[in-house]
């Protein structure tokens, strides 16, 4: 039996609870109709034009992204722009849009759990956990099965996240000893003090700038750090919140059919 809308937010709901999302975000559902019968979802990054397509063509009911279509607020959704564009084809085409953002990432698990099973970091607690103290949180903490040396460790992060232009970058003695790892999915270069506290050996993250790197370099003892790019450090989420939604709905005597995009939504298209 397919679920309704309603019933697939809900589940979603108790798994990232809107209300562990920042106080900036925007979550929860953008599209749809909660009475409307959910027989396929489509889980993506981005709510990107062409993975709407995607969710067109290929009649999925529900699309789940991780990032905001709307993360700021607008005055109009007229089909002039390209975002307006995008709302009047989910309505017209009954495509509904939910949102796990920031919720998500601050899940047990969540998207920094997802990214540290990708890499083997296992035995994880939070970088930043929340005030209630039951393993959420921001980020995770972990151990490698065994040391690897920082220019092995690297060439495990490019081999275990999907390919992009951006590649990864590593700064950092390439044969120094890694054995502890710290990671935060998207873009991690606030929380180098966390990190530094933690003395982990390196630091898997994305979207590092050059004054808060070079910043965190400038400590003798800090950790080498691993800079990847941000769709691909979020892409392994998408496998965990297609199997819980799946294990949850099922439990309750109902099934979907799911997909994951492989679209790469990265920003960068060409490095030279």
């Amino acid at each position: 039996m397919n679920p309704r809308l309603a019933d697939v937010i809900a589940v979603l709901d108790r798994l990232y609870d809107p209300s562990w999302a920042e106080s900036w975000d925007a979550v929860g559902l953008v599209t749809g109709d909660l009475d409307q019968p959910v027989r396929r979802v489509l889980f993506a990054v981005d709510p990107m034009r062409e993975v709407v397509d995607e969710a067109i063509a290929g009649d999925f009911d529900l699309l789940v992204t991780h990032h905001p279509l709307l993360l700021r607020g607008v005055n109009s959704v007229a089909a002039t722009t390209p975002k307006g564009r995008v709302v009047h084809d989910l309505i017209r085409s009954n495509t509904a849009l939910h949102v796990c953002h920031t919720n998500a990432d601050n899940a047990n698990p969540g998207v920094s759990d997802a990214l540290a099973a990708a890499l083997g970091v296992c035995d994880t607690r939070p970088l930043n956990p929340m005030p209630d103290g039951d393993g959420r949180g921001g980020g995770r903490i972990g151990v490698l099965a065994e040391p690897l040396k920082l220019r092995d460790f690297a060439r495990l992060v490019a081999d275990s996240l999907p390919r992009t232009e951006h590649g990864v970058r590593v700064a950092g003695d390439p044969e120094r000893l890694i054995t502890t790892v710290a990671v935060v999915g998207g873009a991690g270069d606030s929380e180098f003090a966390r990190v530094r506290a933690a003395g982990v050996d390196a630091y898997v993250t994305a979207d590092l700038r050059h004054h808060p790197a070079t910043e965190a370099q400038a400590y003798g003892a800090g950790p080498a750090l691993v800079d990847v790019a941000h769709w691909a450090s979020e892409w392994p989420w998408l496998r965990d919140a297609d199997r819980l939604l799946c294990q949850s709905l099922a439990a309750q005597g109902s099934t979907v059919e799911t997909h994951i995009s492989t679209l790469c939504t990265d920003a960068w298209t060409l490095r030279l």
